[in-house]
C-alpha cells in the first residue's frame, strides 16, 4: 500500500499541481526481485512511468540505490555493534555481494537525476564492483583491532557466523534490468537506463487489482499479481504452499 499506492497519490498530486521534477527513489532490489519489497518498488517504478505517459509539464524519473553506508539498516552499524559484544558478527551467506554508496553519493545521485531528467529516465551510480559482505566483516574485525577467530584452532577473537540465506535474500544484486539500455549523462558515474514500461490499461489494471487484494487481505492472490507484471518476480514454494 506505502510503496505502489503512496507513490501513485504523490506522482499524481506532483502531475496535477505541475511541479517541475519528480524523484523516485528506488532500490537494486527493484531488479528482478525475490522479494516483496522489491518487487513493490518496481511497482512503483512503472507507476511513475504511466505517470509521466499522461503528464508533460512534469518530469517523472528514478533513482536505485545500492546499500547506503551508514543509513539507517546498514550492515556496518549492526557489525560494529556485533563487534563490540565480542561477537559473533553474522553473515547470511559467504558469497553474499552488495553494491555500495556513501550517503553524500547517494544524495548527489538524486540532485543530479533531477537535473537531467528527461521523463520516465531511471538512474544509477558506477559503484565499481560489488563487495563481499564476509570480506568487509573481516576487514572490520580488523580495524577494530580485533582478530578473526579460526573455527579449526580456536585462536583470534570474534568469531564469524554464517546463518544461512533469509527468505527472499539474493546472493548478489543488480541495477539494471536490461544493461543495453544504459545511456551516459554529464557525469561519468552517473548513468540513464530506458527500460520496459506497462501500457496505461495495464498499469490501471494492476493498481485496480493491487487494491481489491489489499482490501480482501487476499495474499496469494497478492503474489499472483506482482508474479504476472513484475518481471522476473516468482512465487517461493513456501509461499504457495501456505495458499
Amino acid at each position: 500500500r506505502n510503496n505502489v499506492l503512496g507513490t501513485q497519490v504523490v506522482a499524481e498530486a506532483a502531475a496535477e499541481a505541475k511541479l517541475e521534477r519528480f524523484i523516485l527513489v528506488s532500490t537494486d532490489k527493484a531488479v528482478r526481485p525475490t522479494n516483496i519489497m522489491g518487487a513493490t518498488k518496481r511497482m512503483a517504478e512503472l507507476v511513475v512511468q504511466d505517470t509521466q505517459s499522461r503528464c508533460a509539464s512534469t518530469k517523472f524519473a528514478m533513482v536505485r540505490f545500492g546499500n547506503v553506508l551508514g543509513s539507517s539498516g546498514s550492515v556496518l552499524p549492526l557489525f560494529q555493534k556485533q563487534i563490540a559484544r565480542g561477537g559473533p558478527v553474522t553473515v547470511t551467506h559467504k558469497d553474499v555481494t552488495r553494491f555500495f554508496m556513501t550517503i553524500p553519493e547517494a544524495a548527489r545521485l538524486v540532485l543530479l537525476a533531477g537535473a537531467y531528467a528527461k521523463g520516465s529516465d531511471v538512474f544509477v551510480l558506477d559503484m565499481g564492483e560489488p563487495q563481499k559482505i564476509i570480506d568487509i566483516a573481516r576487514r572490520m574485525i580488523k580495524l577494530s583491532g580485533r582478530k578473526v577467530k579460526d573455527t579449526e584452532t580456536g585462536e583470534g577473537d570474534i568469531e564469524i557466523k554464517v546463518t544461512g540465506l533469509r527468505p527472499g535474500e539474493k546472493l548478489y544484486e543488480e541495477l539494471l534490468i536490461d544493461d543495453d539500455s544504459l545511456l551516459p549523462t554529464p557525469h561519468a558515474k552517473i548513468l540513464r537506463a530506458e527500460e520496459g514500461m506497462l501500457s496505461q490499461f495495464e498499469v490501471a489494471s494492476m493498481l485496480r487489482e493491487l487494491q481489491n487484494s489489499i482490501a480482501n487481505s487476499d495474499r496469494l492472490g497478492l503474489r499472483e499479481l506482482i508474479t504476472a507484471r513484475v518481471e522476473g518476480y516468482h512465487i517461493p514454494k513456501r509461499e504457495k504452499s501456505l495458499g
